[in-house]
């Protein structure tokens, strides 16, 4: 492996991370031939094979699984030195690699925005998936920050909370639930639902709301966009559970309604989350200070604004 070069190793753990040489050439702006090179390039360094064919899906081998460790232990130690080198270690001239689960992305640009008035030359990424996207990349030390909605179990992750985090039941406004008082749960779980997809961080409050009460919904739609199931709910393919925070504005313009169920909003949390094992750097550790301290007022002020 001494003379595999940094361009294979980081070729080799996007196609690891995807299990898809089509998308870790769409990542990393290649060919799939062009992935498929470097890898095969890489596996002559090894003198192993580093993926094997499961039917039409790729898979890992042992020998791919040690490298993959090894390559992220790499990947992540270049990082850090290039963060040292950019100067890092300035609160001024910093650089913000932080990610949001889908739910959170409609609030979180302005708690970033706040930030970067009080430190106007950092220079900021921002990226968006769901829970288990964010902790993947969490875990390949992709990003340094993610803010989502159900803290991690795992003792490697840190997790603290800023803000509540509420989730209702929608519907078009002409459903016939929407101009009741009061809904009972079980009445909800007759109704065709449209939900996020497991995975994400609103299909685990949604489940769990339903579990606690001893109900099973009627899952007519799984989803992996919340701004689809707004357009469906609101055609009227049934009711959504969804972030409050999402719904915002289609509540203010009346092109949704939310349902009034016992029980209901299901309050959860908002945390940010880093590894525990990660040396964040100077910039970083002042956001998440900047989060937990003014993340809540912050999103209360953006939803009096959307209102």
């Amino acid at each position: 492996m001494k003379n595999a070069t940094l361009r294979q190793l980081r070729v080799f753990e996007a196609a690891a991370r995807h299990l898809s040489l089509t998308r870790a050439a769409e990542e990393l702006h290649l060919t799939p031939p062009a992935v498929s090179i470097q890898i095969r390039l890489l596996e002559g360094h090894a003198h192993a094979g580093l993926f094997e064919r499961v039917g039409r899906h790729l898979k890992l081998t042992q020998a791919g699984e040690e490298v993959l460790a090894r390559t992220r232990e790499i990947l992540a130690q270049i990082r850090e030195a290039e963060e040292a080198i950019e100067g890092l270690a300035s609160l001024e001239q910093g650089f913000l690699d932080v990610a949001v689960i889908n739910a959170g992305d409609y609030f979180f640009p302005w708690i970033l925005a706040s930030f970067r008035d009080r430190h106007p030359r950092i220079r900021v990424r921002l990226s968006v998936g769901n829970r288990d996207e964010l902790l993947a990349r969490l875990a390949a030390h992709e990003i340094d920050l993610a803010v989502m909605s159900h803290p991690p179990a795992h003792a490697e992750f840190v997790a603290e909370s800023f803000a509540p985090h509420p989730h209702v039941i929608v519907a078009a406004p002409s459903h016939p639930l929407a101009g009741k008082r009061s809904v009972a749960l079980e009445r909800i779980a007759a109704e065709p639902l449209i939900t996020r997809e497991p995975g994400s961080a609103t299909r685990l409050a949604m489940e769990q709301a339903f579990n606690e009460s001893g109900i099973v919904p009627r899952i007519e739609m799984e989803i992996a966009s919340n701004e689809t199931i707004k357009q469906a709910v609101a055609a009227g393919f049934g009711v959504g559970f969804l972030s409050a925070h999402a719904v915002q504005q289609e509540l203010a313009l009346g092109r949704l309604a939310v349902i009034p169920v016992k029980g209901f909003p299901v309050m959860r949390q908002w945390y940010v989350v880093h590894r525990r094992d990660r040396r964040l750097p100077l910039i970083t550790q002042a956001f998440q200070r900047f989060v937990v301290k003014e993340g809540a007022r912050l999103i209360r002020k953006h939803e009096r604004v959307a209102a």
